[in-house]
Formats: structure tokens, C-alpha cells, sequence
């Protein structure tokens, strides 16, 4: 059984047990008797480690490495590294444990005991004659590793001795061990462990480590014997990294499981590069290269995977020119692996060749209908070069960033949404019946004028004469009026038919797997009875309305043939009448017809202006029950955004003050009143400066008048004035149905030492992208992409401000950086680096190239690349082990 990884590419937490003993360690200390012989000792904890997952172990037997190299070679055959060393006493009489490279010989080891005062190695008890910080100097002088061991023992603890603070605040010292967390440490201890001591005071913090005697397999179950540090392979030139960088590297406990999402892999096909495969950390990594070397090139088609849309327009022109360039001529393609955290961290890979839609592929190998940023990364952040500025300049896009710190106005927002649609509707509705009700209106004022032209034909005597007119007209309306009754009866029919149940779903395919498929059968039994039940009764019913259909049929036609032989008959009696005003009798009877008839016609109109003057009514008294929703919603909207931005200024206090101004996101209005007949924009400044404007008001104030509207303070001229009274009903029903967002209004501290807070107007572009960056680096589920964000930023506010977010955030969040400036990869302590090389026409980056700055080779390519690396460097020295 060995433990074998694929080739190390990004630092990650190593479980590490380090303070591992022989198999004689029991007898020869505790007095116990040897069970097992040291070959079968070393295979069961060789078992044993693989089975917790322990891939480091340090040797650490009292002032002896003969009798634990049966148990190295036996680790070491399994993949399990191995640091040689062990346990001293100093002058003091306090325990230390030293520890060497993988690489160190059994006789190197011998030989450094006999360098710290151990010339018999009978003797592996008995004290070295160097006192602690001699025996720090001399095992870094071998180039080992020396730790304080179980600091708070009684006997031989290093703060359980008198006066020996001088070597606790030796810079040598890196790290001491605690027998279990800080916070189960007596009082007096942890205030030390925590520097807060000021007789124990360090430059910096210990590194605190759990290492306690491991003297039999089982050991490794227990808590308190192992620790977790962070390297990107397992080797000891690493594992001495981690403890100058201990706040980022060096673990007491396994870190906590986060659920956020994470791309796992990247790769591009094709193109400038003719093949990349990247395989990054879940914390922060960062793309270096010259200029021209594909950095942009890498995030440009990750976005283009995702198919995560660009936040300004001109990013997208340079960010689509970039995936042209690079994959269009080629057919290449990108391929990208990620943990969603929207879908429960399943696994997914995203395909997109060049001119296609993303395709998503599950973990089982079929093809998903998911989309890649709306379902599996929906928060995720991609900005491409100067895009932060864009968006500095877009109070819209900016108020949008925050949206992920108040999730519970998504059911307000669709909500919200449902009651504009309904508005909108509305405004729809009410237009059709308003347009009816003049129509109807108009007809029913033409009714004194064919009345009084009706008198006119009395006057004439032709009342009397022709007096079957108005009842044959009345007749002529009736007969469709019948028809329609009995059709109204036959839809009536129809849709009860087309109600009947539906028992597709209550199938046995779809029921007889679910557990109370019984109780679902008695209740498919019923609707079936239901259902033959009404069939039986709509038959019945069809079965009485088709003789009365025929009847009905039958008597019609008669009716319109006895109307046809009456329509004659009065041609007929027209030919009788006297000639009037040269009209002869015929045509003065075929006028009083018509007349008698468009009189017919409009009486039936005032029942329906009644009907129609009812359903406006109604109308708008749903159209104040939406407007007075739609304000309620808003309000309760503004409240939760205003309640969550005073945490985020509580949470970035000494950074940013952020607050909400309620309606000032004006854009939408704006476009509304520019879109009026001759108004332009000298005419609508008014709109983004007018104190209290909402659109509920500025509406009751166009309907009160041109008094109410100049008597606002709005900043509105008489003469806008009047064109805004003038509006009509739809339009002002449009302008209602305009929401306007809150704006977010940030302001970011400039000071060094203080407090002095500067709004983003009045601040530089690096200043106004720094703030912007610290609301980015909050928590999000989904990753944050950046490139060159130290193009638009203040390389100050990054240093000081900005490196230390992101080492907090990055175990709770994924970071991806293309930079040419060393602040962030070094000072933020990448777990992945990246270094893209390119030749001619095309661009690489091997997997020799990946890593993080605890690997030699990818440290000097830090340090030769990256802007500012060198001086980075010095200002790390010690961290990273330079010697300039």
C-alpha cells in the first residue's frame, strides 16, 4: 500500500505527525514491555498513518536515530516523507525537538547529536551542554528545524521554567507545542502563546503545533498528535517555508470544510496556447508573466466558458477580441472543471469550442441543461483589465455588486417584479376600457341628434304609417341575441369537457414506486368515477340542447324569411309615400328605416356604458391596490438593504462607510423624461439633482397640476411644466410603472492613521478601484477573477489593506489573479502560482511551472518576473529565504 498523488501544482494542508517514536521508546521510558518486534511496529504505523491520512512524520526518539530506521524505511517505501531527528534536553533542562530533511543520513544525524553536546549516545537523556538559544543557532546552522517541545509540561516545558523568556523570544524559535487548542490553555498560558504577555513579547507570533509522543500505532487516533501545514509537495525545505509564513501555513486542527465553489482545473485547446492544463487551489492563486505572455489570454477564455457576461462595454470589446484572436482561427476550445456550490458541490466540467454554447456535462458523463453561470456559479466575479474602473463610473452595476449581502429581498424582488407585470396589465387593460368607454360614450351622444331627426319624419306623418318599422328593427336584433344564448351554453360544455380530470400522473409508471402508492390508487379510483360521472351528465346535457340547437336553427330561419317578406312589403308601402323636398317616398321610407335602425342599435349602448363604467371603476381600484403594493414592497426593500449596509460599514470600519440613498438610481426616469417631445438634456438635469423625487410623487403631482409640480422644489421649469400636465392617461401609467433602486453610497478612508473618509467622486482611479475591491473580497460563495488588478489600484491601499482581506478571505472564498505585481502572490501567500512563458506564436505554462513560492524554482521565477519582486523580497527576506 502506497501513497501516490498526481504531480503537486498548489499548496495544500498536510496532516503531519511530528513527534513519531521507535517501537523500544515504551520500553526503555515508560517501562512497558516490548509486544511486537520493530518491523511489524513499523508496518502497523505505517497502516496507521495511511488510514488517518498522515503523509509527514517526524522521528523524534530521545538523543538516538539508530532505532527508528526500520520505521523510516518502511514509511518511506509506503510515500509517507520522513523528517529524521530527535529529542534533546538543553542546559535548562527543557525538551526540544529537532528535525532534518528527508534526505539526512543516519550517520549526518549522528553527527549533528555530537555537535549539540552529544558525544554518547547511551546517554539519551542526559542534557545537552547548550542552553536554548545555542541549540536554536546550531540546528538552523545544520540546516534543521528545532521546535519547543510540549511547552506547558510541569517538568521540562519551556514556560513552565523560571526566566527563560530570553529564549522564548529568540527569532529562531518558530514553533512550540500545545498540548491540545489555545482555548483550553490555563489563562496564564495562552496570553503568552497569543503574545500578549508583555514579558514574553515576540517580534512575531509562534507558529503553535500539536506533536505529542506518538509510542504506539492508536496514538494517531488520539487528538493533540498531529497538526496540518501547508506546502505544495511534502518535503522539508517546504515544510521550513510554512513556519516563516505560519499565519497562512501552519494549522493546529484540520481546517474547517468550506462550501463555496471552486474551479479545480482549466484547460485550453488550441489557439495561442496550443495546449495549458492547470490544476489550481480552492484558496488564492495568481497567473505571473511577462507582458504578451497570455495571462488575459487564460482569464478572458475562462469568462468565455462560463459565458459570464463582461460589466462594461468596453471590456467586452477587448475581452471578445482576445477569445477571437486566440481560439476563433483554430477551432480551440476550453475546457473547465469546477464544484459548484449552487448545486449541492457536485462536480461538473463546462466545455465551450469556439462559435458554440457552453456545454455542461455532469459527473456521470451526460449532458446537462444547466447554464454555467446562471446555475452552477452564479455569483461568480470575473474582471478584466481597467473593468473595476468601468464599474466605479456605473452607480447601477455598482449597487448590483452588493446584491449577494441581502438574499431575502429575492422573494420581495419577485414580487415586486409580479406586481410591475400586473401594473403593466393593468395599464392594458384600463387603456382597452377607457378607448370603450369613449367609443360607447360617443355613440349614446349621437342620440339627441338621430332623435330629433326622428321627429322630423313624425312631423311628416310617416310615424303612423310606417309605425312596423321600429318593431321590425327591434325584431332584427333579437334573433342574434337567441343564437348567442344557446352558443354561450355549448362553450359553457366545452370547457367543463376540457376541465375532466387528468389522470396521466396518477398512472401506474408514475405511483407504483412511491411509498403510499395505495392510498394514491383509492384517490385515482375516485377522480375516475368523477370523471365518468360528468361524462355521463355532459352526454345528458348535449342530449337536451340538440333538439332545442335544431329547433332554435329552424325558428331563426323562418324568422329572417318572415323579416325579408316584411322588408319587401315596406319597399312596397315606401312607393305609396308622398315625394318631400324632391325626395321620393320610396327614398324618404329607406331613410326613416336607417334612422329607426342606428336608433335601435344605440339604445342597447347605455347598459353597456354602465357595465363598462363599472369595470373601469374596478380597474383602478386595482391599479391603488398595486401602486400601494409596489410602494410597500420598495419600502420593505430599501429597510432590509439599509440594515445590511450598516453591517457591511460595521464590518469594514477604518476601510469604507458605506450607506443607501433611497430612489437615487434615477436612470430609468431619467430615459423617460428625456423621451418626451423636447425635452433634451439642459431640460432633465433636474431629475438626478431633485431632493425627495420618487415616481409615485412626481405622478400625484403631474395629475394635481403645473402649481403642484413647480411648488415641489424639484428644480422643474414652467415651461417642462406644462409639458408634463399635458401627458395622457397611458403615459403617466408608463411613468408609474418605472422603479427606481437605491443608491450605494461609498466613501473610502484615506487615512493612514485615522479616520478621514473621501466618496468616490473625489477620489484618485487607484483609490476609487481599492474601495470597490474591499466590498469584491467579501464573502461570496463563487469565485472572484481578476486581471491586473493592480492597473487601477493603489499599490499602498495593497500592500497594507488589501493582502491582509485576502488572507482572511481566501480561506472562505477562491481568488484567481493575473498580475505582473508581486504584492499580491507573495504578500498574499498564493497557494497557486502560475507562470505563463511564450515564444513566438504561442504561449505555455508546464506543470513545472506551477506551484507555490515554498518550491525554489517558482520563487525565482517570483522574483525575476513580477514588478516590484525583488524589493518584495527583501521586504520578506527572512520569510522566503533570499540571501541578497
Amino acid at each position: 500500500m502506497v501513497m501516490n498523488d498526481k504531480p503537486y501544482t498548489f499548496a495544500r494542508f498536510w496532516k503531519c505527525a511530528l513527534q513519531v517514536n521507535p517501537s523500544s521508546y515504551s520500553t526503555l521510558y515508560r517501562g512497558q514491555e516490548q509486544s511486537t518486534r520493530p518491523i511489524e511496529y513499523a508496518e502497523a504505523l505505517r497502516d496507521a498513518c495511511i488510514d488517518q491520512n498522515v503523509r509527514i512524520v517526524g522521528l523524534a526518539d530521545h538523543g538516538n536515530v539508530h532505532d527508528s530506521a526500520t520505521l523510516r524505511e518502511v514509511l518511506t517505501a509506503a510515500g509517507i516523507t520522513v523528517f529524521p531527528g530527535f529529542e534533546v534536553a538543553t542546559t535548562e533542562q527543557v525538551h526540544w525537538v529537532c528535525l532534518f530533511s528527508e534526505e539526512t543520513s543516519e550517520a549526518e544525524l549522528e553527527r549533528y547529536l555530537g555537535c549539540l553536546g552529544f558525544a554518547n549516545p547511551r546517554e539519551r537523556v542526559a542534557p545537552s551542554r547548550l542552553g536554548g538559544n545555542d541549540l536554536l543557532a546550531e540546528v538552523e546552522k545544520l540546516g534543521g528545524f528545532c521546535y519547543a517541545a510540549h511547552v506547558t509540561a510541569v517538568s521540562n516545558g519551556l514556560l513552565t521554567k523560571n526566566k527563560l523568556q530570553h529564549i522564548w523570544k529568540d527569532k529562531r524559535l518558530r514553533a512550540a507545542q500545545i498540548p491540545g487548542s489555545v482555548r483550553d490553555l490555563p489563562q496564564g498560558y495562552k496570553q503568552i502563546v497569543l503574545n500578549k504577555n508583555p514579558a514574553y513579547k515576540r517580534d512575531r507570533e509562534i507558529a503553535l503545533i500539536n506533536a505529542k509522543d506518538v509510542t504506539e500505532p492508536d496514538d494517531l487516533n488520539k487528538p493533540g498528535t498531529s497538526c496540518f501545514i501547508k506546502m505544495t509537495a511534502p518535503c522539508f525545505s517546504s515544510f521550513v517555508v510554512a513556519f516563516k509564513d505560519a499565519q497562512s501555513r501552519v494549522r493546529i486542527s484540520s481546517p474547517d470544510e468550506q462550501h463555496y465553489s471552486q474551479i479545480i482545473d482549466i484547460k485550453i485547446e488550441g489557439g495561442y496556447f496550443t495546449e495549458l492544463s492547470t490544476n489550481i487551489s480552492e484558496h488564492l492563486n495568481a497567473i505571473i508573466g511577462g507582458r504578451g505572455t497570455g495571462k488575459s489570454t487564460i482569464l478572458e477564455c475562462l469568462r468565455y466558458a462560463l459565458n459570464v457576461p463582461h460589466k462594461g462595454s468596453d471590456a467586452a470589446l477587448q475581452g471578445d477580441e482576445i477569445v477571437k484572436a486566440n481560439l476563433g482561427g483554430s477551432g480551440g476550445r476550453v475546457k473547465v472543471r469546477l464544484r459548484s456550490a449552487a448545486n449541492n458541490s457536485e462536480e461538473y466540467t463546462v466545455i465551450r469550442r469556439f462559435g458554440e454554447n457552453p456545454r455542461v456535462i455532469d459527473k456521470h458523463g451526460n449532458e446537462s441543461s444547466l447554464d454555467p453561470n446562471k446555475d452552477l456559479v452564479p455569483q461568480i466575479e470575473i474582471y478584466g483589465q481597467n473593468e473595476i474602473f468601468e464599474l466605479a463610473r456605473d452607480p447601477e452595476s455598482l449597487a448590483r455588486v452588493l446584491d449577494r449581502f441581502y438574499p431575502e429581498i429575492e422573494g420581495q424582488e419577485r414580487q415586486l417584479k409580479d406586481a410591475y407585470r400586473m401594473l403593466r396589465e393593468n395599464s392594458e387593460q384600463l387603456k382597452k376600457a377607457y378607448s370603450r368607454k369613449d367609443q360607447i360614450e360617443a355613440r349614446i351622444a349621437d342620440i339627441p341628434r338621430l332623435e330629433e331627426r326622428a321627429k322630423q319624419f313624425q312631423e311628416l306623418g310617416l310615424e303612423a304609417k310606417l309605425k312596423i318599422v321600429p318593431l321590425l328593427e327591434n325584431e332584427r336584433l333579437v334573433g342574434p341575441r337567441i343564437a348567442e344564448e344557446v352558443r354561450r351554453i355549448q362553450m359553457a360544455i366545452q370547457a367543463l369537457t376540457e376541465a375532466l380530470p387528468d389522470l396521466i400522473f396518477l398512472g401506474d409508471s408514475a405511483i407504483g414506486h412511491l411509498p403510499h402508492v395505495d392510498l394514491l390508487k383509492k384517490a385515482r379510483t375516485e377522480l375516475e368515477h368523477l370523471d365518468q360521472s360528468l361524462r355521463q351528465k355532459i352526454g345528458e346535457i348535449e342530449d337536451i340542447i340538440k333538439p332545442v340547437r335544431s329547433n332554435i336553427s329552424g325558428i331563426l330561419e323562418k324568422l329572417n324569411a318572415e323579416l325579408q317578406e316584411s322588408e319587401a312589403m315596406l319597399v312596397a308601402e315606401f312607393a305609396k309615400l308622398p315625394s318631400v323636398a324632391g325626395r321620393t317616398g320610396r327614398q324618404v321610407g329607406q331613410e326613416y328605416q336607417k334612422l329607426l335602425r342606428a336608433m335601435e342599435e344605440v339604445k342597447p349602448e347605455q347598459a353597456n356604458l354602465r357595465s363598462v363604467k363599472e369595470l373601469v371603476a374596478d380597474l383602478n381600484q386595482k391599479r391603488r391596490n398595486l401602486l400601494g403594493e409596489i410602494s410597500d414592497l420598495r419600502s420593505e426593500r430599501t429597510l432590509v438593504k439599509q440594515k445590511a449596509v450598516k453591517k457591511l460599514s460595521k464590518r469594514l470600519k477604518g476601510m469604507l462607510r458605506v450607506t443607501l440613498k433611497a430612489d437615487r438610481l434615477r436612470r430609468n426616469l431619467l430615459e423617460f423624461i428625456q423621451g418626451l417631445e423636447g425635452v433634451g438634456p439642459q431640460r432633465s438635469r433636474w431629475v438626478k439633482a431633485a431632493e425627495g423625487l420618487t415616481v409615485m410623487g412626481l405622478a400625484a403631482a403631474i395629475r394635481e397640476g403645473r402649481d403642484a409640480l413647480l411648488e415641489k422644489g424639484w428644480g422643474i421649469t414652467p415651461g417642462l411644466a406644462d409639458t408634463l400636465v399635458r401627458l395622457d392617461r397611458s403615459s403617466i401609467h408608463q411613468l408609474e410603472g418605472i422603479d427606481l433602486n437605491d443608491e450605494l453610497v461609498i466613501e473610502l478612508n484615506v487615512s493612514h492613521t485615522g479616520e478621514t473618509y473621501r466618496p468616490l467622486d473625489r477620489l484618485s482611479t487607484g483609490q476609487q478601484c481599492t474601495a470597490i475591491l474591499h466590498l469584491l473580497l467579501l464573502k461570496n460563495r463563487d469565485p472572484l477573477i481578476m486581471d491586473q488588478p493592480e492597473d487601477n489600484l493603489d499599490n499602498a491601499f495593497i500592500a497594507e489593506r488589501i493582502v491582509d482581506e485576502l488572507r482572511t478571505a481566501k480561506t472562505e472564498r477562491q481568488f484567481l489573479f493575473a498580475t505582473h505585481n508581486a504584492n499580491i502572490p507573495v504578500f498574499g501567500d498564493a497557494e497557486w502560482i502560475g507562470v505563463c512563458e511564450a515564444s513566438e506564436d504561442h504561449a505555455e505554462m508546464p506543470a513545472s511551472a506551477q506551484g507555490s513560492i515554498d518550491i525554489p524554482d517558482i520563487r525565482d521565477r517570483v522574483a525575476n518576473i513580477l514588478e516590484g519582486g525583488r524589493e518584495a523580497f527583501l521586504q520578506r527576506k527572512e520569510k522566503y529565504g533570499f540571501d541578497y
